[in-house]
């Protein structure tokens, strides 16, 4: 896989790397792996809302009120 950053994102990247003393590479691997981790727990909760919500919207309705 070949990631193609505009100048300015090296450049940030390369800024966060040498403040943590890490190289860009594991700087970059660890933000997708908390996107993904990020990304999918909100997945995960907007399915089961979908298709738990309706089941108790009549006393969600009721507490509204």
């Amino acid at each position: 896989m070949t990631l193609r950053l505009t100048d300015e994102e090296a450049d940030a990247l390369r800024r966060q790397a040498q403040l943590e003393d890490r190289s860009m590479q594991d700087v970059a691997r660890q933000a997708i792996r908390e996107y993904v981790e990020v990304h999918s727990r909100a997945e995960l909760l907007d399915r089961v809302l979908d298709s738990e919500l309706p089941r108790y919207a009549e006393a969600l309705e009721r507490l509204g009120q």
